[in-house]
Parts: C-alpha cells; structure tokens; sequence
C-alpha cells in the first residue's frame, strides 16, 4: 500500500494521477499547506524538504520526497507502466520529465506567485516570469507538432506537465495560441484515471477547458 501525502495543487496531482493510471493501491493523507501542515514533525520525517507531495511504501519502507523521483520509483514498481520501453523513446520521455521538473514547473509556479497572487507588486518579475513561461508553452507546442504526446506514446512525462498547463488560467495563457498542446491537454484530459486523480485529496474544481 501506498501513503501519499498531497495537496491540490499541480505537484501533488501528478502522483495521484499517476497511482490511478498505474491501479496501485493508496491511501491519501491530505496535507493542508495553507494551514502550515508541511512543516510539522510527522511530515518532515517523510519528506525532510518541508514539499508534497511525499509517499511511503509500507511493503518496502522506503519514503519518497520529490515528484519526478516518485513517479520514477510508482513506474518501475507497477513493472515499467508508462515508461517507454524503446531507447529513443525512453530518452525522449526523460527529457521531457526533466524540462518540466526544472524549467516548466518552477517558471509556471513563479507566474502563479507574481501574476496570479500578487498582481502589481512587480512588474519586472510578473513579465519575465511570464515571457518565460510563454516561451516554454512554445516550446511544447513544437514538439507536439510532430507526435501525440511528449515521448511519442502516453508516459510518466506527460502526467508531470499536463498538471501545469491544468493552471493555464492562472497562467494568463490562452491556449488557442499553442494549439498542438490545447489539443494534447484535452486528450489527456478526458482519461477516467486523469479525471479520478485531479480531484485527490479534495474537489476544488472542474477540470479547466
């Protein structure tokens, strides 16, 4: 059985995404961070960054911080589900796991902070932020002019950026202006396990169209 430890917010859903594609069994622990619950005791012994989401696999013991690594370790443990077994692909997938990890994910979460939650308080920070992140949208919309998702078929890498771009509303992004990725964000959208794990731990909302 799988702990995890989440929140409604892009990070946290692509875990809960990813455990319903995969069928794993799993137990959810909401953790509130507008109340402060990331910084207690309990969860820093799971996840010692003080960030969900955080898993523990109580039929090995191993606790797991870090989004990409949890995906990692969920994929290699349902027997590589959604891990490209062809070279290229595979290259192709982590690639694009590690662009949304340390390019995608951090940018969109700086326009969520300046544009979305402190409008005005800097206008130097809310346009080069947002002039990144259009420029990531750019880049996406590119790649998926040639194929029907990131790595050539449905992986682990499209389940950590589709979360993102679930935010294009905070984002100020109108998704007509990259229409390969609006089309890739429907597609993956209308999956039942996509659907289930969106609104884990709680509904907040509709999934945005």
């Amino acid at each position: 059985m799988i702990d995890l430890y989440t929140w409604t917010t892009p990070n946290g859903r692509k875990i809960s995404i990813l455990l319903e594609e995969l069928d794993l069994p799993y137990r959810v622990i909401p953790i509130d961070i507008t109340k402060g619950e990331q910084k207690k005791p309990e969860f820093l012994a799971i996840s010692p960054n003080g960030r969900i989401p955080a898993i523990f696999d109580s039929e090995t013991g191993i606790r797991m911080m870090e989004s990409g690594a949890i995906m990692l370790y969920l994929a290699k443990k349902a027997g590589g589900k959604l891990i490209p077994q062809d070279e290229t692909s595979y290259c192709q997938m982590m690639e694009w796991l590690m662009w949304q990890m340390s390019g995608f994910g951090p940018m969109c979460g700086q326009v969520h902070h300046f544009v979305h939650f402190n409008p005005g308080k800097s206008d130097y920070a809310e346009d080069r932020f947002l002039n990144e992140v259009k420029r990531l949208y750019k880049v996406l919309d590119e790649a998926l002019s040639e194929r029907d998702f990131v790595a050539g078929e449905y992986s682990i890498a499209d389940i950590a950026i589709w979360p993102w771009v679930s935010r294009f509303e905070w984002q100020t992004i109108d998704l007509d202006e990259y229409p390969n990725v609006k089309g890739w964000y429907g597609r993956i959208a209308d999956r039942p396990a996509v659907q289930k794990g969106y609104h884990i731990p709680a509904f907040v909302t509709d999934i945005p169209r």
